[in-house]
């Protein structure tokens, strides 16, 4: 079932390719320049396929500081903190990618930090974000649930709420894989992206619009919590079911300022299923030599399963993250 949500009266506005410029050289020497890579077996999975002819570039952020791409946007945040915004630290709910990548940047920059996950975490997850020394507060059962309680903590002690989706300076952060990308692989024709809240998908529109204008963005969603791809189909906001196995993914709403620049600037958005998504996880393992979580596999798994859209183009294929847990490996090979 989907409904619509209220649009927020006090959406930030994007950001623009000056502040994307400007969070690449501020992050310079904290973040990897991750690989883009080509893999031979890909390609010949994506020619079985049908996607006959299609070349993928596959940039590992996978292989980032915390496992994913979105420590880019939290050390970009937090480097501007002042010292006043330090001591008053951050709040932030998540599943886990945003959760560490929060959690290592506060621990750079002497922020204090507490993260609210929905109960029963992935266990690699909540143990890096214990680790990095932030504070952990387990609450309710899904993503929507903690949201809500970060929220509560927030208010009740003055720390800033930092959101996965509605933050400006996070996109412009995450923005720099997308320019690292088209520095790398300057010939794209196509750039697959997996979409949860959006910050990914919109960061690499804007990068796209400025530096590639031909360059088509393509988003990729879980069929089991379309709510981003529902939002950008119908135009407006929209919370859907939000039942996938892949936890990157597992967002239960669209946000107001990821679904402007996607509706403004996206060329197409697809949705896999978690069987999909499965399979092109134990394709990176067996011919990539690489671990992808299941929000990681997304952008291979479109390629796979809309061959006719990718087949003789230059492909981008986004690998956002490499958290995968035990279980879930064991699931994608099927053992």
């Amino acid at each position: 079932m989907t409904t619509t949500t209220p649009q927020p009266a006090d959406v930030p506005a994007p950001p623009t390719m000056r502040d994307v410029l400007a969070a690449a050289r501020r992050i310079d020497g904290l973040v990897v320049r991750t690989p883009a890579l080509r893999h031979p077996e890909l390609d010949r999975a994506a020619a079985a396929a049908g996607a006959t002819g299609a070349s993928l570039v596959v940039k590992h952020e996978n292989l980032q500081h915390t496992g994913a791409f979105k420590v880019r946007g939290a050390l970009n945040l937090l480097l501007g903190f002042d010292d006043s915004e330090r001591r008053r630290g951050i709040v932030a709910y998540s599943t886990g990618n945003h959760a560490q990548a929060l959690a290592h940047a506060a621990r750079r920059t002497g922020t204090a930090c507490t993260i609210v996950m929905p109960r029963h975490p992935n266990p690699l997850k909540e143990r890096a974000v214990r680790d990095l020394g932030a504070d952990v507060v387990l609450h309710g059962a899904t993503f929507d649930d903690a949201r809500a309680r970060a929220g509560e903590v927030a208010a009740a002690t003055g720390a800033r709420l930092v959101g996965a989706a509605n933050e400006p300076v996070l996109v412009a952060g995450v923005a720099t894989a997308t320019l690292e990308l088209l520095e790398q692989a300057p010939d794209l024709e196509v750039l697959v992206v997996p979409v949860g809240g959006g910050s990914g998908a919109a960061a690499a529109c804007l990068v796209a619009a400025a530096l590639a204008p031909g360059l088509r963005v393509v988003a990729v969603q879980a069929a089991a919590s379309p709510a981003a791809h529902d939002s950008w189909r119908a135009g407006e906001l929209r919370t859907a079911v939000n039942a996938t196995r892949a936890e990157g993914l597992a967002v239960g709403c669209g946000f107001a300022l990821t679904q402007a620049v996607l509706r403004e600037r996206l060329a197409d958005f697809l949705l896999v299923d978690d069987d999909a998504i499965a399979a092109a996880q134990r394709l990176y393992l067996t011919g990539a030599r690489t671990v992808a979580e299941g929000a990681g596999a997304a952008a291979l798994a479109a390629v796979l399963a809309r061959p006719a859209e990718f087949a003789g183009h230059r492909v981008g294929v986004m690998c956002s993250g490499g958290n995968a847990s035990e279980a879930e490996l064991r699931r994608a090979i099927g053992a």
